[in-house]
């Protein structure tokens, strides 16, 4: 008899829900994960026979069940009977999203950034310890300890005490930045989780997060040259943008603008509209952009911020006027260097400007961008050496 495939990117969709079914209801986190993989492994091989008409309601008894053999092997079969006590009744499973409470319990305060996006990887993504080992390019045994550790932090946390959104939507926004790497693409997962978190918060900063993501994510397949090379965004072939996905973040953006309750991923999201509204770089409306740094400035007061209004300022009303501005900021700030040799070479002071290159080169976090700017220092030089080009 033929049988259909398991739709895997269901059971992951999945996931959330039924853990923090799980751990709702008194369930340690950790056992709680154990118990879910196990129905998981069991519904990929029973659904393609027989389909439930719940597979929500099919996994959570599925788990419950597993959770209940756990406990009894364990040695808190003290609580055996407190746990057998609220098995979940058969039949169609509450319309009760626990996604969210999910979220907070990954992103609780007693856990560093990278245990919080260690443990929602796994716990909300549905990813295995070894994707996540390859995409932060750390061998698996470290990224199983890093989890199991935030898994003991959090394991006598309870799912009611109030959790902050504002944390995780910071957690993701690290999933997001760590981009693509191994079998993994980060960035995609963030906003397949954002996505989630956006049907579970009506929460104005949660679509300005999505709209963020969105509207970056559709300029990726443009950043970079086949051999890896990083493409600035001026020099970018703007037909490789996905224009779909920038119409899906401007409308995101405008639906959560208009509840007028700004934060911060919402004037992020403006600025990466703005970028994506322009069909060429000379049409960059960088006086709006300007205007929304401002913004950021007053909503952040980060310095990382103010450094990129400098290099905004520079285009917007010259270069002097960005040196200018960069000037009030601290240099040891990352990419501070950088900015300051773009500045230069746009005021037309190559020798200044390849000196910068070369010393932001030896600054760069990751090798693309020490690539990118030691070309960049050596396309100056050759130019002040009266090449061509």
């Amino acid at each position: 008899m033929a049988v259909d495939a398991v739709d895997e990117a269901q059971l992951r969709d999945l996931i959330p829900a039924v853990l923090a079914a799980l751990v709702h209801r008194g369930a340690d986190f950790a056992t709680a994960e154990d118990a879910v993989q196990e129905a998981l492994v069991r519904a990929v091989e029973s659904w393609p026979h027989q389909r439930p008409d719940d597979p929500r309601g099919w996994l959570i008894t599925t788990a419950w069940r597993r959770l209940i053999d756990l406990t009894r092997s364990d040695t808190a079969r003290r609580r055996r009977e407190s746990l057998v006590s609220d098995e979940p009744p058969p039949g169609p499973a509450a319309a009760v999203d626990d996604t969210l409470h999910l979220y907070f319990l990954c992103a609780h305060p007693s856990l560093t950034a990278p245990s919080a996006v260690a443990l929602t990887l796994p716990a909300v993504g549905g990813l295995t310890t070894r994707q996540i080992a390859q995409a932060y390019l750390v061998p698996e045994a470290t990224m199983a300890q890093r989890i199991s550790r935030a898994k003991r932090t959090v394991g006598d946390v309870r799912l009611d005490e109030p959790g902050d959104l504002r944390t995780v939507l910071k957690v993701l926004y690290l999933v997001f930045n760590e981009g693509y790497s191994g079998d993994v693409d980060l960035a995609a997962e963030a906003i397949r989780l954002a996505r989630q978190l956006a049907a579970s918060a009506d929460d104005e900063e949660v679509a300005g997060l999505l709209a963020l993501f969105l509207l970056h994510h559709a300029r990726r397949p443009a950043r970079t040259r086949a051999d890896g090379s990083l493409v600035p965004l001026a020099d970018q072939d703007r037909s490789l943008w996905r224009r779909d996905m920038i119409a899906e973040g401007v409308a995101v953006l405008q639906a959560a603008l208009a509840r007028d309750r700004l934060g911060e991923y919402q004037a992020q999201a403006a600025i990466a509209a703005l970028h994506g509204d322009a069909q060429t770089a000379d049409e960059t409306d960088w006086p709006q952009i300007v205007e929304w740094y401002d913004e950021l400035v007053l909503l952040t007061d980060s310095p990382v911020v103010r450094l990129n209004r400098a290099v905004a300022v520079g285009e917007a009303d010259g270069p002097q006027a960005g040196l200018a501005a960069l000037a009030e900021l601290d240099p040891t700030l990352p990419r501070y260097t950088a900015s300051a040799a773009y500045l230069h070479e746009r005021a037309g002071d190559l020798t200044t400007a390849a000196e910068l290159y070369v010393a932001a080169a030896a600054q760069a976090q990751n090798l693309a961008e020490r690539n990118h700017l030691t070309l960049q220092a050596a396309t100056l030089r050759h130019r002040l050496q009266g090449g061509s080009g």
